[in-house]
């Protein structure tokens, strides 16, 4: 039995108790661990399903938590974390002995982020130790954006469900690693680029691994709904397609000759960030829909827009 609720301490608790619990950020809700705890640890990988060669990211709740954590903090890593903790910005940083490696994968290196949400900002407060949490969903299916889609897809598995409200960004943390003293960026996320360019200047981008990521959201095939996905102007798919057996994600104007019902919003006046609060929740709106397949069209690549692109990219590629 999953219970959904608002108690902290209860959420606390069951953390301190080795327990899994789902928690509330600004960018989706996450399945948390006492990241000290390998069993708990497991238990995440296992609960999501997640193969072991996927890394986990740490939460904290302030700068000075990294002590203990990692062995260096670059100067530009600093800048950024100055500039955007909290928020959906995620540093991989070289880790110390005290971080598992079932956390990390194997890896020397551990993702680590302050949320920008209250709730969990308090309740990590909380706690003596980080939480390693990733998005609280199967492994390769799509992100969780409220309460109710996290008890959706793992009620049943967990014991709590820290309900704080949709989430205000709708996508998953940027992630920023550093290669010979150079920032890169892992993963495009809530936070756009030309943001993070602002304070360390230009930055190189790396986000595609098909196998041994060296972060989370590298894998090829990701977020996808179960529905067929497909990218493709709706002339052509109603060479293959009925009207009544097509869905459509909607940016911008809607398209005709698709019954109303089937037309999945993403923005109605083409706002970007609307666009990635609402993709998940779309795509998820995608298979309670009585389709045979979807189509999308890329959004307009600036900015989170970019992200945005991305995480569509990696929902199609199983039909691809």
């Amino acid at each position: 039995m999953t219970e959904l609720g608002t108690d902290i301490q209860k959420a606390a608790a069951l953390l301190r108790s080795g327990a899994c619990v789902a928690i509330p950020t600004e960018t989706v809700y996450g399945l948390a661990a006492n990241a000290f705890d390998v069993q708990a640890v497991a238990d995440v990988f296992r609960i999501k399903q997640r193969p072991s060669f996927d890394p986990l990211i740490l939460h904290i709740a302030s700068q000075k938590q990294l002590e203990g954590l990692v062995t260096a903090f670059p100067a530009k890593a600093r800048m950024l974390a100055d500039a955007f903790w909290p928020g959906p910005l995620t540093l991989v940083l070289p880790k110390s002995e005290k971080v598992p490696y079932n956390v990390t994968s194997g890896l020397e290196t551990v993702g680590i982020r302050i949320p920008d949400h209250p709730l969990t900002l308090q309740l990590l407060r909380e706690l003596s130790f980080p939480l390693a949490a990733p998005s609280a969903n199967p492994f390769g299916y799509v992100s969780p954006t409220t309460a109710q889609h996290v008890l959706d897809s793992l009620g049943g598995k967990l014991p709590y469900i820290l309900d704080g409200g949709p989430c205000a960004r709708g996508i998953e943390s940027t992630i920023v690693g550093f290669e010979n003293g150079e920032p890169v960026i892992y993963r495009l996320g809530s936070l756009p680029l030309a943001e993070i360019e602002k304070v360390i200047g230009p930055l190189r981008i790396s986000v595609n691994q098909s196998s041994n990521p060296v972060a989370p959201g590298q894998v090829k095939m990701h977020y996808a709904p179960l529905v067929p996905l497909y990218e493709m102007p709706l002339k052509e798919a109603l060479k293959t397609y009925h009207p009544e057996e097509l869905a459509v994600l909607v940016f911008g104007e809607a398209p005709a000759g698709i019954p109303p019902q089937n037309r999945v919003l993403l923005s109605a006046n083409g706002d970007l960030y609307e666009a990635a609060r609402n993709l998940f929740a779309a795509l998820r709106a995608l298979d309670n829909l009585p389709v045979k397949a979807a189509i999308f069209s890329y959004v307009a690549g600036e900015g989170i827009g970019a992200a945005i692109n991305d995480r569509l990219r990696r929902a199609a590629a199983r039909y691809s």
